[in-house]
């Protein structure tokens, strides 16, 4: 009986955390979600496969953060008859990917709402003082007029994103909400922190960072797993 109990909360206890430990943290635990997220943590996944796997985990991912967006009825004919149907109203999304591994959500998100405009934010983490450097930055016009959605695979120690949201912030959307397949509590608490009118939505909570500040256990680096530039010899420490 013993046994059952650790193991019903060994179960239990991450499910429990990802739900009250944050709030406006919104974890995607659909089983195929999570099945998918399973397929890419494997370090033997292909970057083909562990691309497709993130655009598909991309599409649930939207389904919840735009589950509230507003409508508008409008009047159609269908082959049967007229009626009023709903509409999605206002300026178009803006998905903002922070490159490059926001791009491999990206393709996911715009299958599902093709219309969404794009904006860019380039960032990279320094190896050595783990701090954000923008090399770029675009966004559509309008910006004020729009509810932005920014992507990225990863939140770690929450940096990036924190920089990225502020540099958009600077642009005045209407919402901001983060998108990211894995995030590490530290960087849940540095976001939330920083910006804490902006909600998060993920498939997973991981255990933690580690001291090269990659997440445990996570899936590696998402960048140089969907395109293949994983350097083998620095595998062991991969944030150096």
């Amino acid at each position: 009986m013993h046994n059952f109990y650790k193991k019903l909360i060994i179960a239990v206890l991450p499910l429990f955390l990802a739900t009250f430990a944050f709030a406006d943290v919104h974890v995607v635990d659909h089983p195929l979600v999570q099945h998918k997220l399973t397929l890419m943590r494997e370090k033997e996944t292909s970057s083909c496969e562990f691309r497709r796997l993130l655009r598909e985990i991309a599409m649930f991912l939207t389904y919840e953060a735009t589950r509230d967006l507003t409508t508008k009825q409008i009047d159609i004919e269908t082959p049967i008859s007229q009626m009023s149907a709903p509409m999605l109203s206002g300026k178009k999304l803006c998905f903002v990917s922070i490159l490059r591994a926001g791009n491999g959500l990206l393709e996911g998100m715009l299958e599902l709402v093709p219309s969404a405009r794009v904006a860019h934010i380039g960032m990279y983490r320094d190896p050595e003082t783990l701090t954000p450097v923008e090399y770029y930055f675009k966004t559509p016009p309008e910006m004020d007029s729009r509810d932005a959605f920014v992507v990225d695979p990863m939140l770690a120690t929450g940096n990036t994103a924190i920089a990225s949201i502020s540099r958009l912030k600077e642009k005045h959307p209407k919402s901001i909400r983060f998108i990211c397949l894995v995030a590490a509590p530290e960087g849940i608490r540095n976001l939330q922190a920083a910006h804490p009118d902006v909600e998060i939505y993920v498939a997973a909570i991981d255990e933690k960072l580690n001291e090269y500040a990659y997440i445990v256990p996570g899936l590696g680096d998402a960048g140089d797993r969907m395109y293949g530039t994983v350097d083998l010899l620095n595998k062991v420490h991969p944030g150096i």
